[in-house]
């Protein structure tokens, strides 16, 4: 039986995962969650009340947060990409970017997103501006990493880059990589050139006008 995927096209960390689904060609049931599919939120609540996603469920087991998600798919579904390196040192650093992405790229980004979402008597600009410095903050680190990298832990595409994909996605939507960082630049326009994120790209498209801070025209 194939593993299920509670997700949306349009989620971020949703991407992640369906970023390395899709670079291993590993089959699975994808449960999109919104009005075309109302028992797929029902199931999602059920299997995780925080009601946060993804969720994959293999053989009725629930596998939740992205990072473990993939961790899960490189033990029970391994392909030719290999996410996870077999070098313990070399996945140290790949776990790593992982997280960095998350923390510092997608947590400000986010920020910034979900200021756009409250009344706007209740909005934070200073919040936001700090979301704005660290962003940039991030983006320099980053510029400095990605020098002599094609990808982000080196030269082979891994979980990291399933996180950097997103991230710097919607991070340039919400608060643009400036060109003092060329090197960020170059390693998001190589991302989306990347089938399996372009393919999570365009399943995205239909959902653009639903993004809080209004989507450039471009991507």
């Amino acid at each position: 039986m194939k593993p299920v995927l509670y997700a949306h096209p349009f989620a971020s960390y949703c991407w992640k995962v369906l970023v390395a689904l899709y670079e291993n060609h590993t089959a699975f049931t994808y449960r999109s969650l919104g009005p075309e599919d109302p028992q797929a939120a029902v199931e999602l609540e059920a299997l995780w009340p925080l009601k946060k996603f993804p969720v994959l469920v293999d053989e009725g087991r629930p596998v939740i947060e992205s990072s473990v998600i993939i961790e899960y798919l490189t033990l029970r579904y391994p392909g030719p990409v290999r996410l996870i390196p077999a070098d313990p040192e070399a996945a140290l650093e790949v776990r790593f970017l992982d997280r960095y992405f998350d923390n510092y790229i997608m947590t400000p980004m986010s920020k910034i997103v979900t200021n756009q979402l409250r009344p706007e008597d209740q909005r934070d600009p200073y919040g936001v501006d700090e979301a704005r410095a660290a962003l940039d903050t991030a983006y320099r680190w980053l510029d400095g990493v990605m020098v002599r990298r094609t990808w982000a832990a080196g030269e082979n595409f891994t979980l990291a880059d399933c996180a950097g994909a997103p991230s710097l996605f919607y991070a340039d939507w919400a608060h643009p990589i400036a060109e003092r960082f060329p090197h960020v630049r170059s390693y998001r326009s190589r991302l989306l050139a990347r089938p399996a994120v372009a393919r999570a790209v365009d399943e995205a498209r239909p959902f653009r006008r639903f993004f809080p801070l209004g989507a450039p025209d471009r991507d």
